[in-house]
C-alpha cells in the first residue's frame, strides 16, 4: 500500500497492515535492531486501535494496560484512537506526566469514574 491513512482503511486492510508491522517488528528483533522493533509495534498498535470504538473509552476509567501488568492507565480524555492520561504504578501512585497511547493497549476497565 503506497500512502494511506489507517482512517481510510476497512478493518480487513487494517488487520492485514497490523499483521505486516508484526512481522517486521520480529524480523527486526531477530536482528537485533531494537528502535525498529519499537516503531514496528507502535505502528501495530495504532493499526489496531483503527479497530475499535473509541466511544466505548471513557474519562475517569483505568484500565489495566496490555503487555504491562505493574501499571493501570486513567483515561483523561480520548482524541481520536489515542487516550491521554495517566499511568499508575502497583502503588496506587499516578505519574505526573500525561501521555498519549493508542487504545488498542487498554485492557479491561478495572475502576470506572
Amino acid at each position: 500500500m503506497g500512502n494511506y491513512r489507517f482512517s481510510d482503511l476497512s478493518v480487513e486492510q487494517l488487520r492485514e497492515e497490523a499483521l505486516k508491522f508484526k512481522e517486521k517488528a520480529q524480523r527486526a528483533e531477530q536482528l537485533g535492531n531494537i528502535s525498529e522493533v519499537a516503531i514496528n509495534e507502535r505502528k501495530m498498535q495504532v493499526a489496531m486501535a483503527y479497530m475499535l470504538n473509541p466511544k466505548d473509552f471513557h474519562a475517569g476509567d483505568i484500565h489495566r494496560l496490555k503487555g504491562d501488568p505493574g501499571h493501570r492507565f486513567k483515561i483523561n480524555y480520548i482524541n481520536g484512537v489515542f487516550a491521554w492520561g495517566h499511568r499508575i504504578n502497583m502503588l496506587g501512585e499516578e505519574y505526573e506526566e500525561e501521555e498519549a497511547i493508542p487504545i488498542s493497549l487498554l485492557d479491561e476497565v478495572v475502576k470506572n469514574k
